[in-house]
Parts: structure tokens; C-alpha cells; sequence
């Protein structure tokens, strides 16, 4: 019988101690059975003290405020992915997992939420929701990007986004989802449209520095083989920021 896959917890080799706290939300819907989740296949012992689990008639949950599935959000996932909308949109129950946590030394917690979720699509989960990477994934591509072999890269728990800037050729790179490690979100301003696949290959190094611990502060020089000179960090935004829902790190790109 083939085991299943184990979710990894990454050593974080740059992190020192800080008041820092990482956040982690997920909605997994289905018809779940009435047993213990089992997690422990995949490495897991269950949820981590300050994440908690919640279930919820769909019915019910359709009228709060914060339900995903409706106005613009949940038009964007209806067409970005049908089946997986159809498939939470059907279910008739919601379990809502999230928390906050102290920021730690490696990413245990984050195996330990990942194999419950994992646990979940095996008694009776359908599809799961992921607000902080604006992505909803039906079980079999939740599966996909996840259940791998030696476990899914740091890059596939975040978004990359590229998008235009008001100066025709250059474009903003930028992430969410770094609120899982307890970081700062990555934005990188006024990239040249030439450069945009080196900003990109930044982007993931950023991120992957981040996500096993490293922290920038305000005015901190970016140096690295390749980059041109003048790339300063500068810290802004907030859990409110409608683009991060996170603070963030900003580099901008020298002219």
C-alpha cells in the first residue's frame, strides 16, 4: 500500500526571536463524517494551539458578512475555477479553520494545519479556500499542488502577481500569502517589461528568505549578482491594505 505524502517543516535558518504573529485561514467544504481527522498519515498531530477549527451549516454561513463565496470575490472564483466553485457552492457544510500564532523558529505549525486540511478532503471534504493566495481549489488540485513528493515548495503556499503600472513598461510585481510565515508581503514597483522575468526570479528569492525566517527593515540596502545598484527596502501597509491585507516590503526598481 503507498503511504501518503508527509507535509515537510522547514528549518528557518534566518529567524531570531520577534513579536511578530503568523496568521492562517482556510474554508474546507463538504459533508464530513462523524470521526477524528486523520491527520497523522500525513505527518501531522493535529492542529496547533491558537488555530482553531469551526463547523458550520452553509446555509447559515451564506449570510455572514465575510462569506467568500459572494460579490466579487466569489465571481472570480466562479470563473476562474467552475468546478471547484460548483463543488463548494453545493456542499452543505463549512468548516473554517484559522488562527493566529506566535512567530516560530520552523514551520511546524503549518504541516501540522496542511495535514488536517489534507485529513479533511479524506471524510468527506469537496474543495478548500485559501483567502490569503485568493485561490480555491476543488480535492483533487488541492491534492495536486500539495500531496507531493518531499513536499510542495514555499512558493506554492503564496501568490505572485504581476500587474501594469501607470508608466507604459514597467509593471508591479508583488505577493500574498506571507502572513502564513509571520512576513511581510514582497512588492517590487516600476519594473522594466524587459526585466520582468529577473524581477520574478527575485520575487521567489525574496520570499523563500522571508518564509525561512529573514526580516528587512526600513532603509536596508538589496544587494545581489545582477541587480543594478539602488534598490532600498522601505516597510509599509497593514492588515488592512486591500492589496496585501498584510504589511509589506517594497523595493523600487532604479531607473
Amino acid at each position: 500500500m503507498t503511504l501518503p505524502i508527509t507535509f515537510p517543516a522547514w528549518q528557518r535558518p534566518h529567524w531570531q526571536p520577534s513579536d511578530e504573529e503568523i496568521v492562517l485561514q482556510f474554508y474546507v467544504f463538504g459533508k464530513f463524517d462523524a470521526v477524528r481527522v486523520p491527520s497523522l498519515p500525513y505527518g501531522s498531530a493535529g492542529l496547533p494551539a491558537g488555530i482553531e477549527s469551526t463547523n458550520h451549516f452553509h446555509h447559515a454561513l451564506r449570510a455572514w458578512d465575510g462569506y467568500p463565496l459572494k460579490g466579487a470575490m466569489g465571481k472570480l472564483f466562479k470563473e476562474e475555477s467552475p468546478q471547484a466553485y460548483q463543488r463548494a457552492v453545493d456542499a452543505a457544510e463549512v468548516l473554517v479553520v484559522r488562527g493566529t500564532i506566535k512567530d516560530a523558529a520552523d514551520t511546524g505549525y503549518l504541516r501540522d494545519v496542511m495535514g488536517v486540511l489534507a485529513g479533511l478532503l479524506d471524510i468527506g471534504g469537496v474543495a478548500i479556500l485559501d483567502p490569503q493566495i485568493v485561490s480555491l481549489f476543488d480535492a483533487d488540485s488541492w491534492r495536486r499542488r500539495y500531496l507531493v513528493p518531499d513536499g510542495a515548495p514555499i512558493r506554492s503556499h503564496l501568490l505572485i502577481l504581476r500587474d501594469g503600472e501607470s508608466e507604459p513598461g514597467r509593471s508591479w510585481i508583488h505577493t500574498r500569502g506571507l502572513r502564513k510565515f509571520g512576513r511581510p508581503d514582497i512588492s517590487l514597483r516600476n519594473v522594466p517589461d524587459n526585466a520582468a522575468n529577473h524581477a520574478g526570479l527575485l520575487c521567489e528569492k525574496l520570499v523563500e528568505l522571508e518564509a525561512l525566517g529573514g526580516h528587512f527593515v526600513d532603509g536596508q540596502p538589496l544587494e545581489a549578482e545582477g541587480l543594478p545598484d539602488g534598490f532600498v527596502a522601505r516597510v509599509g501597509g497593514s492588515l488592512e491594505d486591500p492589496h496585501f491585507n498584510n504589511t509589506f516590503v517594497e523595493f523600487r526598481w532604479p531607473v
